[in-house]
């Protein structure tokens, strides 16, 4: 059996994720473009994280499951049903932005309308909101998991683990997530952690928790589906450690060449999950290379079209600034 078909998704299923997540790096390609000419002011990227998001969040249910992201989360927020043209209008910072209307910083996703949380500049303060979210459902018994993730770095805050442990003592139906991409900005793992996984927190608070290759999508969605269907059945939380690779500098305003060796930079292509995952693809017999040549063309118009109309959207006037920040 192919390695995709044993994630026990159709392919239709399997060429739609690939769509995501090739979208999700043109998408992340066209910010960090603003943002060198002078049309957005920050960008913080995915870029190495796609697959293994587009495969996490495939494992939910996004018409009724809430997620609260983090800032390198695009991808996810993609296949939860934000749409690119949502995404540029936070990054441009336009009134019809869904996140927050043109009033927070770019990368802090969020959508009502999509069962978004927003979070905070303040690192990792998502995860005790989403153990709140999650002890909603349980007190209502409600049929939905909440889903949040955060980076290995931030995943050393306190917040993180006050939130881990009131999971564990309620058993919340939810689900989280280090994404470990080996740098805490420009600390590498040796400095921020002494456990040899992530992944070990998990039992200390009572849950399991387990280590996936994110550039390995069968595994990485057969991991997350596990997690969510033990949640919605009353079986507690999961902790998952998502291993990526971070592709490009922590932000717009970091430069990962002052910190990171010639030959950890010159290797970062080879571990690059959207090549890989191409490769699986016309492998295992699912697109040819001209279809991945296709299907590229299409969404870099559809990136265009998005970038276009974004732009054309009304700016915040300066009357309203108190507007959605302060509730009536």
């Amino acid at each position: 059996m192919k390695k995709l078909e044993a994630s026990g998704l159709t392919t239709e299923e399997i060429i739609q994720a690939y769509r995501t997540i090739l979208l999700g790096r043109r998408l992340d390609e066209r910010l960090w473009q603003l943002t060198r000419i002078g049309k957005t002011s920050f960008n913080i990227s995915g870029q190495g994280h796609e697959v293994g998001q587009v495969a996490m969040a495939m494992a939910f249910q996004p018409e009724k499951d809430y997620f609260l992201p983090y800032y390198r989360d695009m991808s996810a927020c993609l296949v939860w049903g934000m749409t690119p043209k949502d995404i540029l209008l936070g990054s441009l910072g336009k009134e019809d932005d869904p996140s927050s209307h043109g009033r927070q910083m770019p990368n802090h996703y969020g959508s009502k309308e999509h069962n978004i949380v927003s979070h905070s500049s303040t690192v990792s303060t998502q995860f005790p909101l989403a153990t709140g979210v999650a002890y909603g459902a349980q007190l209502k018994k409600a049929d939905y998991v909440t889903l949040t993730a955060t980076g290995e770095g931030a995943a050393n805050q306190g917040e993180v683990q006050e939130a881990m442990n009131f999971a564990g003592v309620k058993k919340l139906p939810m689900v989280f997530v280090i994404e470990n991409n080996g740098y805490a900005i420009s600390v590498g793992v040796d400095e921020q952690y002494a456990n040899e996984k992530m992944s070990d927190r998990g039992p200390a608070y009572g849950f399991p928790g387990i280590q996936v290759n994110g550039n390995d999508f069968a595994e990485t969605y057969l991991a997350f589906k596990k997690a969510a269907d033990n949640a919605r059945s009353g079986k507690g939380p999961t902790l998952i450690e998502l291993m990526v690779t971070r592709l490009t500098s922590h932000s717009a305003d970091d430069d990962h060449s002052i910190y990171r060796t010639k030959e950890d930079l010159a290797g970062l292509r080879e571990k690059d999950g959207l090549t890989l995952f191409e490769k699986q693809l016309i492998e295992e017999g699912y697109l040819s290379q001209e279809e991945l040549k296709a299907i590229d063309s299409d969404l870099r118009k559809e990136i265009d079209q998005a970038t276009e109309a974004a732009e054309r959207m009304p700016d915040p006037t300066a009357d309203s600034i108190l507007d959605q920040v302060y509730a009536d």
